[in-house]
């Protein structure tokens, strides 16, 4: 599959080591015209994501509507993120993965940010009938950040530094892993805080001077002390204190689908407790690689960083 599967790299490690009305339907055996698409594309300022849409031929009736599969246009970009339902019993796979299916038909994906311009959805109904049917994947372009004055540990670490970082990497690729039939992601999202926005996913980072991975996460300027939402229910699979990150958390929101919660100053949940949408996790903090307090928020599908504005600030 055509992802960032590599960046579950949380951060960087050196050199070596629109609302949109759109909706997608699918019913086996008939042939059915696309309805409204999405790309989203950085603006210039760091806060901005423009959006595009076009309309194509209205969609169809559903010949079948036990077949059906339905989600909206808009996650179909780089980095995008898809909600969708289909009927009991359907199966579905992306790019030969196997997609979880909850019993009254949520189901969930993502695309990374150097996804390429195609991915195959296999829909297959309760009477063994398959359709292949190729998603547009719409390109974006991205930002370039400069971020000066942080001190050299936190962009060449040393060696012991270094191990230190695997081992988190190992262990937030573990969380990352859990395929969970909890539904969270099915019933919306909020935003994890209310600020300015200081950085945004995708754009490449030269940290004093060096080019290093991509920002995969939103950053929200808010003072130390600020009050964290779980941005929707789920489960607490982690909450601990690493390099980069600071003092972190991830909630496992069901289906691969989780949020990470960076540089806090204070937990307010434990790992394996359960959480409610909009209920307090945390507070924000300036722990780990930071230049200032500031809340880093990340939207992952298993290993896959995807963005999270368009998702828990729709325009």
């Amino acid at each position: 599959m055509n992802d960032d599967r590599r960046g579950a790299a949380p951060p960087d490690l050196p050199a070596r080591g629109r609302k949109a009305s759109g909706h997608h339907h699918l019913s086996i055996g008939f042939q059915r015209p696309f309805g409204l698409w999405w790309g989203g594309v950085e603006g210039q300022g760091p806060s901005t994501i423009a959006r595009r849409a076009v309309l194509a031929a209205p969609a169809l009736l559903l010949a079948r509507p036990a077949a059906a599969v339905s989600f909206p246009d808009r996650g179909l970009a780089q980095g995008g993120f898809v909600v969708g339902r289909a009927a009991p019993g359907t199966r579905l796979s992306l790019e030969g993965r196997s997609l979880r299916v909850s019993p009254d038909g949520a189901f969930a994906f993502g695309f990374g940010r150097d996804h390429g311009a195609s991915a195959t959805l296999a829909v297959t109904n309760p009477d063994n009938r398959r359709e292949d049917r190729r998603l547009t994947i719409a390109r974006r372009q991205w930002q370039e950040q400069r971020i000066n004055g942080l001190p050299p540990s936190q962009v060449t670490p040393d060696e012991e530094t270094l191990q230190r970082i695997l081992r988190e990497r190992e262990k937030l690729t573990t969380v990352r892993a859990v395929d969970s039939a909890l539904t969270g992601f099915a019933q919306g999202f909020a935003a994890p805080a209310t600020g300015r926005i200081s950085g945004v996913y995708g754009s490449r980072r030269i940290l004093n001077g060096q080019p290093r991975q991509p920002h995969y996460g939103l950053d929200f300027a808010v003072p130390t002390g600020t009050p964290l939402l779980a941005v929707a229910a789920g489960r607490v699979t982690l909450a601990d204190s690493f390099h980069f990150f600071g003092n972190l958390v991830v909630i496992d929101h069901g289906h691969g689908v989780n949020t990470l919660y960076a540089h806090l100053s204070a937990f307010e949940v434990r790992e394996g407790q359960a959480v409610a949408k909009g209920e307090r996790i945390a507070l924000s903090g300036a722990t780990g690689r930071v230049t200032g307090p500031h809340l880093h928020f990340s939207l992952s599908w298993f290993q896959t960083f995807l963005d999270p504005q368009p998702v828990v600030m729709p325009a």
